[in-house]
């Protein structure tokens, strides 16, 4: 069926970009009539593949189909990018406005600084609650915990669903706490780790958790461990690459994926060096999530994942999915052992946080150490250079590690690698046994000195103590290269 009536208030985009123009052409109807024919028009690849008969279709007014046709200036708006090379470019980040929009959800999630009195005993009395249940009951602190590391090793880090998977994770962990009588309201509060860690998560019951039954690989009675909240702060404070990745992270314009850039990237990157500078428990992914603290600090996570989702309009499936550049079948992939997929995630609005963060930055970027040879690209006077350690082969090394970076001897970066103690014991991990770890340097701490690397295993102890020989981790290579700006 034609389309009808056309707008004529449509503005001509000399230079238009996939992300600050193309994908806001096709509406929930165009992707949901194109999609049984093979054509996914909410992603990057989906329109590019089929520009050419798009601009033809849409130009001629035989698409949208049924809908409204294109005014003249957006069918040459979309011909001006296809000539242009197809640029995924940057979009401005989404104005205060929606941030606030976020905080609309039935279940508001605040600072657990900023709990009333009434809320903090009505989580204190949830958390005791799922802590007195019976090991076997669904609902026990235990069942839960246990999911993410030791015995199930149901947790997904460094693959695309990790922040999906983590979202369900709370979720459930929320509704756990709203099992117990009189706690049907509770919502789960998180940790800002760019303050210190309240009193109250050194009190009980949130200052430690003894395991009731016996645990695979750490026997009877495991206590977790951490360190003490001044020694947490300024460990994160000493460590810039947290801070310095979770700005990046929301800066960017690109959903990515750990090893290949993006907001997956940065903010994975974040989090494994935030557990690891938290203490023994959070150090480990085996047993991470035993420690109380866990819930609220992942939290925190999922609170810079959905101001993420909000500045870069990515709040709905599509809108996700257009800032993917490549593979979206994951999206559909059950995540185990939920029936929910990763899709199902992306719009999840009855969950709401009181406040959602911004970058330094209100315009989002694409930085990569390579992009397609269509597109064009900048070499800003200040890029820093892209270190990437690749091809370490994890399953050798004995739990969480560190690599870190020399330059005449002295560390000028350093990156935790977030992982079991046994990762060949991990399925997750033995789908990605070889993998990256990047660093983004100022050229004048690296230019004229002689650069090396190490790698620490936490297991093994610290310093020259807990070095890992190079040639027992897969014989990694060195890549080196300035950082490209996608325009």
């Amino acid at each position: 069926m034609p389309c009808t009536n056309p707008p004529d208030n449509d503005p001509l985009v000399a230079n238009p970009t996939y992300l600050g123009n193309i994908r806001y052409f096709f509406n929930a109807q165009d992707i949901g009539c194109m999609g049984p024919r093979g054509i996914d028009l909410s992603t990057y690849a989906g329109v590019k593949s089929h520009a050419s008969n798009i601009y033809l279709q849409t130009q001629s007014g035989n698409m949208p189909d049924g809908g409204q046709c294109w005014s003249s200036n957006r069918v040459q708006t979309f011909l001006n990018w296809i000539t242009t090379g197809y640029p995924m470019g940057t979009a401005p980040a989404q104005p205060a406005a929606r941030l606030a929009e976020a905080g609309a959800g039935a279940r508001l999630r605040k600072n657990i600084v900023d709990l009333s009195g009434s809320e903090l005993n009505a989580l204190v009395a949830a958390f005791h609650g799922i802590l007195a249940l019976d090991p076997s009951d669904p609902n026990s602190y235990y069942n839960v915990a246990s999911m993410h590391g030791v015995p199930h090793l149901y947790c997904m880090h460094h693959v695309p669903p990790f922040t999906a998977w983590h979202r369900l994770y709370m979720k459930q962990f929320e509704d756990a706490l709203r099992s117990i009588a009189g706690c049907a309201d509770v919502t789960l509060p998180y940790w800002d780790f760019t303050t210190q860690a309240p009193d109250l998560l050194y009190q009980a019951p949130f200052g430690a958790y003894t395991v009731p039954v016996e645990l695979p690989g750490y026997g009877s009675n495991y206590t977790t461990q951490r360190f003490d909240a001044a020694t947490i702060y300024s460990n994160y404070q000493q460590a810039p690459s947290i801070a310095s990745s979770v700005d990046e992270a929301l800066s960017q314009a690109q959903f990515g994926g750990y090893q290949a850039g993006g907001f997956d990237q940065y903010l994975i990157e974040g989090h494994d060096n935030a557990h690891n500078e938290a203490g023994p428990t959070l150090q480990n992914s085996d047993v991470a999530s035993y420690d109380p603290i866990f819930w609220f600090f992942h939290c925190n996570w999922d609170r810079l994942w959905l101001s993420w989702q909000v500045l870069a309009d990515a709040t709905t499936l599509a809108g996700f999915k257009s800032t993917l550049a490549g593979n979206t079948g994951w999206l559909g992939l059950p995540l185990q052992p939920y029936t929910a997929t990763s899709a199902d995630t992306i719009s999840m609005p009855e969950i709401a946080y009181d406040k959602l963060e911004t970058p330094t930055t209100a315009m989002l970027t694409n930085k990569a150490g390579h992009i397609d040879a269509s597109r064009s690209f900048t070499i800003a006077k200040s890029a820093r250079v892209s270190v990437r350690v690749k091809d370490i082969n994890r399953l050798n090394i004995p739990g969480t590690f560190v690599v870190r970076l020399f330059a005449d001897g002295e560390q000028v970066a350093r990156q935790a690698f977030f992982q079991p103690r046994e990762p060949r014991e991990c399925p997750t991990c033995q789908k990605q046994a070889l993998v990256s770890v990047d660093f983004r340097v100022e050229q004048e701490k690296l230019q004229g000195k002689k650069l090396s690397i190490a790698i620490e295993a936490n297991a093994l102890g610290v310093g020259e103590e807990g070095r890992f020989p190079l040639s027992q981790a897969g014989n990694p290579t060195i890549n080196a290269r300035l950082l490209l700006e996608d325009n």
